[in-house]
């Protein structure tokens, strides 16, 4: 990792951040056993765990450990030795040869520096000499040890990095000859090819390469790159729905304009023989498709998924579940009497069910790589989809530039392609949302008026109230309940009362319920044989499916279940098969969907707005466990799942169904007029208000019948680049023309983009006065007036000028200015109103939310 940004180092992030891929195949492993355990804590005069010898050598730095670290007495000369022995578990015959990366304080041996094996499980053993003249008091230096086969590093320290280079240079050019060129620069020992993973050469400029860091650093300073930046792992973001929008099956399009619309799904791939994805009375694809059915052994397109392809996997199949769970909430086929085990029954469909759809698998077990998903987008634009759906995305928001959904992102908005992502899965927590690049519709997870319930009775009686979609029946009996440290022989209390793996005793669980004080102790119980679990959860807005009956109890209930099981010789529970109620409060947000402010540019609103991502059925691979654990054994068509991955296809679905009906608008032109027609959400205390929901609520009818429309085009988004700092060579290869900065350009605030909602952050404790500055677009009636007006209820002034605009033509252009002025507005609180343009048959809505802040979420000065 970059000791740059850690000033802790190594006492920070250890030996590094952890890389799934690779640790299946390190080449050399350091092990240590119980008895190298014993002697380093009889090094330490510990014998606690075991007796020890008379005469112990050595001391804790002599452990078999990956790692080496040793304190030294502070300005005095030193020699510390550290013994080590690597067991081979890569190539049977093979060279490894050290390497060392360290600093000027300290001197590093190694000896031997070259170790030769033979045959696999092979021992060879060195020892590292570090020598040095002396620290100050709590100081610290630190080197690296590389062993290298040419194939293995044993600390990653080569690693793909992302090169990404902008635009496509118009004019004769070939992307992969330049691509080798410049790794021939920078790779002197290697052969370009052998180093360069693919190139990204059919939308836009760059390609990914297996280098070290210095060869990186020396790329990044090539006039021709943009950013270069590490490919990291990525995490998805994981019916009654659409009716709940009121988007019948009837008001969600013919087969005809929606039949032209092309889908793509970046995700974990597709199950293609889903009744979702059949492909009965579709024609041929729409003549624009220009992409290819590339799905791997065994995988079959057909004129409903008319595209298919896969990055560093073997099959564009869904083996997660989660892409068909997606694809078919945006474009899945109209499938009656769909239901998990008779939950949630009705009929399962997408937005715009006559919709084509193309897949883009990025994600498998443990893996979603941004370099792959680079490429998704890479072809997604060349092959001609309308929409792009993607619901991954990072632990924090990242620069534009060094994020790879917002590059492909920026590139698909200037094609006039639409990218939705979802909002992430870090909420409440403020400032969690992971999507804020203005060009991509940020979607937050909200409520439906189908909640799925549980109930547990015990044995005094009581009822309490859960979460599970539990589709196992007890038949009305109880059956003893069991505290999972009291059903433990091998654990400490604490483990045996999280059901830490392993901890269950079977002879103690079999045929009861047991409490877990961990919701993942519902593995255990299920490996352990027991008959049913209760769990804990801090969330009581979602539900999961489990492996085996049971549910998941907020702090209090499951207090309560603690308290009359120790309250009884006898305890007893029941279980009941979980229920679908309705919940009148709904659409409110998802106690799990990722908050604002927006921590990158903190003067545009993220998320932009919500759609139901709580409690979906969808589309399911039948061969896989719909609980996620291999001891289940159910298989299902349909399955229920929650997220903010679940809630972006919903608003997927509503862009695909606008693009149908205006195939001529332009990206930002459709975010619009989802984001103005959005339902109004309630503020309550748990939700921050449009923090976390933007907008409001997607609203499907009306999407379509905007009125006026935020239009922001590429030549704008350059003009916020000018404004946030970017260097007018960056600028000129983002964009692939000559753009360049004015004096005015630079001054612009991020605020003035034409954003359909409007933002701003203001020192807390003091006065302000901001002005937004916007441009409508009439798409409504030719002829029209439309008249302002502000609705608040907190105490901003709101002035709009002109307060009227009148109309006398389609695609007309009018500009307003809205002037806020408030004051005292506390650290981290927040003020909100809305603006309203109506002719009288539209209303064209945009929030306005003023908070106070310190530090924590700053517009950036700079990207040069």
């Amino acid at each position: 990792m970059n000791t740059a940004k850690h000033a802790d180092a190594e006492f920070g992030y250890g030996a590094g951040h952890v890389n799934p891929i690779k640790a299946v195949d390190p080449g050399l492993v350091y092990e240590a056993t119980r008895d190298d355990y014993i002697r380093m804590l009889c090094s330490m005069n510990n014998t606690h765990f075991s007796k020890c010898p008379q005469h112990i050598e050595g001391s804790p730095k002599d452990l078999n450990y990956p790692s080496m670290a040793v304190r030294v007495e502070e300005n005095r000369a030193f020699t510390v030795k550290f013994p080590r022995t690597v067991r081979n578990v890569g190539l049977a015959k093979s060279s490894y040869k050290s390497n060392i990366t360290t600093g000027s304080q300290i001197n590093v041996m190694v000896e031997p520096s070259i170790l030769s094996f033979k045959s696999v499980d092979e021992r060879q053993s060195f020892v590292v000499t570090v020598a040095g003249k002396g620290l100050p008091a709590n100081s610290m230096v630190s080197s690296s040890l590389v062993w290298n086969d040419g194939t293995h590093i044993s600390n990653l320290k080569i690693k793909e990095y992302i090169v990404y280079m902008g635009s496509l240079p118009e004019g004769e050019y070939s992307p992969s000859s330049h691509h080798l060129s410049l790794l021939q620069e920078v790779v002197k020992d290697s052969l370009s090819e052998n180093v360069l993973v693919r190139s990204y050469k059919r939308s836009f400029n760059g390609f990914s390469a297996k280098l070290t860091s210095e060869e990186a650093q020396k790329l990044a300073s090539k006039k021709e790159v943009v950013s270069i930046f590490p490919s990291t792992t990525l995490q998805l973001q994981t019916t009654r729905s659409w009716d709940f929008m009121g988007f019948s099956v009837t008001s969600s399009g013919k087969r005809g304009t929606h039949s032209e619309i092309i889908v793509g799904v970046i995700d974990t791939g597709i199950w293609p023989e889903s009744e979702s994805f059949n492909d009965d009375g579709f024609g041929p694809p729409p003549r624009k498709w220009r992409g290819a059915c590339e799905g791997g052994k065994n995988f079959t397109c057909n004129n409903k998924i008319i595209g298919a392809r896969h990055y560093s996997f073997s099959s564009a199949r869904d083996d997660l579940g989660h892409g068909s769970h997606t694809a078919s909430t945006a474009a899945g086929n109209i499938v009656k009497k769909a239901s998990f085990y008779g939950l949630a029954q009705g009929t399962a469909r997408g937005g715009v069910p006559s919709a084509r759809i193309s897949a883009y698998k990025v994600c498998g077990p443990g893996s979603c790589q941004s370099s792959d998903i680079l490429s998704a987008f890479d072809d997604a634009i060349a092959d001609g989809v309308d929409i792009i759906t993607i619901s991954i995305g990072g632990n924090q928001a990242q620069e534009f530039d060094i994020d790879v959904i917002a590059i492909g992102g920026f590139h698909s908005m200037a094609k006039g392609i639409l990218t939705l992502q979802s909002a992430g899965n870090d909420g409440p927590v403020s400032g969690s949302v992971a999507s804020v690049a203005p060009w991509i519709f940020t979607v937050a997870a909200s409520s439906t008026d189908r909640r799925i319930i549980d109930k547990v009775v015990l044995g005094n009686g009581k009822t309490l109230v859960g979460n599970s979609v539990n589709s196992f029946s007890l038949k009305g009996k109880k059956f003893p309940l069991v505290y999972g440290k009291g059903a433990s022989r091998e654990c400490k209390h604490l483990e045996a009362s999280l059901c830490f793996s392993g901890c269950l005793d079977r002879a103690l669980v079999k045929g009861k319920i047991v409490v877990c004080d961990d919701v993942n102790g519902r593995t255990e119980a299920k490996r352990a044989g027991a008959l049913g679990a209760i769990l804990p959860t801090s969330f009581e807005d979602i539900s999961f499916i489990l492996p085996l009956p049971g549910l998941s109890l907020t702090e209090d209930k499951l207090n309560a279940v603690k308290s009359y099981l120790n309250s009884t010789k006898k305890p007893s529970a029941n279980i009941l098969k979980s229920e679908a109620i309705k919940d009148n409060a709904a659409p409110e947000a998802a106690s799990f969907s990722s908050r604002g402010p927006n921590p990158i540019i903190s003067d545009i609103l993220k998320p932009d707005a919500s759609a139901p991502g709580v409690d979906i059925l969808a589309a399911f691979p039948p061969v896989l466990s719909p609980a996620d654990d291999t001891a289940d054994k159910r298989h299902v068509k349909y399955s229920v799942m929650s997220g903010t991955s679940m809630a972006c296809p919903h608003a997927a679905g509503v862009a695909a169904h606008v693009k149908a009906a205006h195939p001529d608008w332009s990206a930002s032109a459709i975010k619009s007029a989802i984001m103005t027609t959005a339902w109004p959400m309630n503020v309550t205390e748990r939700s921050e208000g449009e923090f976390a929901f933007g907008s409001g609520h997607v609203n499907p009818v009306t999407a379509i019948h905007p009125g006026l429309v935020y239009e922001t085009q590429k030549s704008d988004y350059i003009q916020l680049f000018c404004g946030l700092g970017y260097s007018a060579e960056k600028i000129r290869q983002i964009s692939g023309d000559n753009s360049s900065c004015s004096k005015a350009a630079r001054n612009t605030l991020p605020r003035d983009l034409n954003y359909p909602s409007m933002a701003a952050k203001v020192a807390a404790e003091e006065s302000f006065t901001i002005k937004f500055h916007r441009t409508v677009t009439n798409v409504g009636n030719a002829n029209s007036t439309y008249k302002a007006k502000i609705f608040s209820s907190s105490s901003l002034k709101v002035k709009v000028v002109p307060e009227a605009l009148s109309f006398e033509s389609l695609k007309e252009k009018k500009s307003f200015a809205v002037t806020i002025v408030g004051r005292d507005l506390t650290y981290n609180s927040t003020l909100s109103a809305s603006l309203v343009w109506s002719d009288g048959s539209h209303s064209v809505r945009s929030p306005i939310v003023v908070y106070g802040g310190g530090d924590e979420f700053t517009t950036p000065s700079a990207y040069n």
